[in-house]
């Protein structure tokens, strides 16, 4: 009984500090701000004063504070730091970036930001993932200067082996201080820990982080986010979906076709339709995403059933299909990507130069007017547009001039073959080819021939052009 007496004791003082902490949690110096989600992946603030304490529903709390204001880059410090220019923005905390080759051999740096895990946004769409990839992509476009940062003295790889884990530094004007983009992140609440703990800048990652999540801000609101499709999957075909790709944008979409290659992680998906009488394609990214035996579903020859999220992909500069998902427990369940048969051939349609480039097509829209009714628009759109990511064959290709890639990324050794036929240019860009010995196919084996090409529309700065991925698919004279 003396034992439990004195746990109580024990136990009332503990609560009696807190309510005295509690009560000068308030006090501070300096004007602060309010970091608010307004889904538009960047954040808004609210300026107060020293004596104000800030509330939030019902709870009280302390001045805002930017603790990105505080963190100061040590040039001097023995981490490894190199200054470097943005390549290609992933999402929230990935980023490639260009880099000295002194630093790494192939002048790229896929840098995964440590300390932080961000929503996903590429291969899985996550609530807030689209805010994080924006916030991240804002600061870095409008930056003047950017350095990474490693942990200790020489890059580190994190677990996938071909990414480097880094703190990203930004200058967000000439004559600012450096600021850390990690911490930035969490204090905005974009983002959850990552081993934020024991990292370099550890207290000060969970002092952002606690000030984010008493906040309530982004992933810690429990609110919706604005940008997340929350619905059911749309049923449609594929030339809805090519032929007003917007109206669709991050939202699920479900339809129907034949697999017909596979390229990199992602494969493509035409359907022939009766009204236009042509194909119609789309392309679908798998990405890193593990999806088991549903990975089987993904074969070329296979007709599918693909459910997935609509998404522009800025760094090709069209759209895709991605956040697939497959459950084995219950593989019949329609939100899964489904196999509906096998032993099917992709179509190769044969066009000419014309055809391709001059050609327009009549498309009917629907779309769902003021007043909820369905209003009908006739629309011409052009050939290679809506045929994108289908499969076409063209022939007579006379090669005029290569340029083989060689810029320290995956595509090094990718040749881009400027043809000609009937006085007209058109590009077919190969993928990294091998000869029937495994050797890499060079563009010698190209330079001065005529060629006949099976390949993808695809579509490169500004252009349709065809896309080659297997030697099998030409025919050189």
């Amino acid at each position: 009984m003396k034992i439990y007496r004195l746990l109580s004791l024990i136990l009332a003082v503990i609560l009696l500090v807190g309510c005295f902490a509690a009560c000068d949690a308030g006090d501070g110096d300096g004007s602060t701000a309010e970091s608010t989600a307004d889904g538009s992946g960047t954040t808004t603030a609210t300026e107060t004063t020293t004596d104000e304490v800030m509330t939030k529903g019902e709870e009280a709390l302390a001045p805002f504070v930017d603790y990105v204001d505080q963190l100061k880059l040590d040039m001097s410090s023995p981490t490894k730091k190199a200054e470097v220019t943005v390549k290609q923005h992933i999402d929230g905390d990935t980023t490639h970036f260009y880099i000295d080759k002194t630093e790494m051999e192939r002048g790229i740096i896929k840098a995964r930001y440590l300390a932080i895990n961000t929503p996903e946004s590429t291969g899985q769409i996550e609530e807030w993932g689209k805010a994080a990839s924006n916030f991240t992509k804002e600061k870095l476009s409008n930056a003047t200067s950017i350095i990474v940062e490693c942990e200790g003295a020489k890059w580190e790889p994190d677990s996938t082996g071909d990414r480097y884990l880094v703190w990203v530094w930004y200058k967000p004007s000439e004559d600012a201080d450096y600021r850390n983009l990690n911490l930035e992140i969490l204090q905005n609440g974009l983002a959850i820990a990552n081993k934020s703990t024991n990292s370099l800048y550890g207290d000060i990652c969970m002092q952002a982080i606690a000030q984010a999540t008493a906040y309530k801000l982004y992933v810690f609101s429990g609110e919706k986010d604005p940008d997340f499709y929350y619905g059911g999957a749309i049923e449609l075909n594929i030339k809805e979906l090519r032929s007003n790709p917007t109206a669709y944008s991050n939202k699920r979409v479900a339809f129907e076709g034949i697999i017909t290659r596979n390229d990199g992680e992602s494969v493509y998906v035409e359907e022939f339709d009766e009204i236009t009488d042509m194909y119609h394609g789309i392309s679908v990214y798998y990405g890193f995403k593990n999806l088991g035996p549903g990975a089987d579903v993904l074969l070329p020859g296979n007709r599918v059933r693909i459910v997935g999220s609509m998404q522009y992909y800025e760094a090709g500069g069209t759209w895709q299909v991605t956040d697939l998902n497959y459950d084995m427990l219950d593989p019949t369940n329609p939100s899964n990507i489904q196999k509906l048969g096998d032993g099917y051939s992709p179509a190769y349609t044969e066009v000419s130069i014309e055809t391709f480039f001059d050609s327009k097509i009549s498309v009917t829209l629907v779309t769902e007017g003021e007043d909820g009714e369905e209003v009908e628009t006739i629309k011409e759109l052009p050939y290679a547009e809506l045929a994108l990511n289908t499969t076409v064959t063209m022939k007579n290709l006379k090669v005029v001039s290569t340029y083989t890639t060689q810029n320290g990324g995956d595509n090094d050794g990718a040749i881009s073959i400027t043809c000609q036929v009937d006085g007209r240019n058109i590009v077919v860009r190969t993928a990294v080819l091998k000869d029937a010995d495994g050797k890499l196919v060079t563009s010698e084996a190209f330079e001065g021939k005529t060629l006949d090409v099976k390949g993808i529309i695809t579509y490169f700065d500004g252009s349709y052009q065809i896309k080659l991925l297997s030697m099998k698919d030409v025919i050189i004279k």
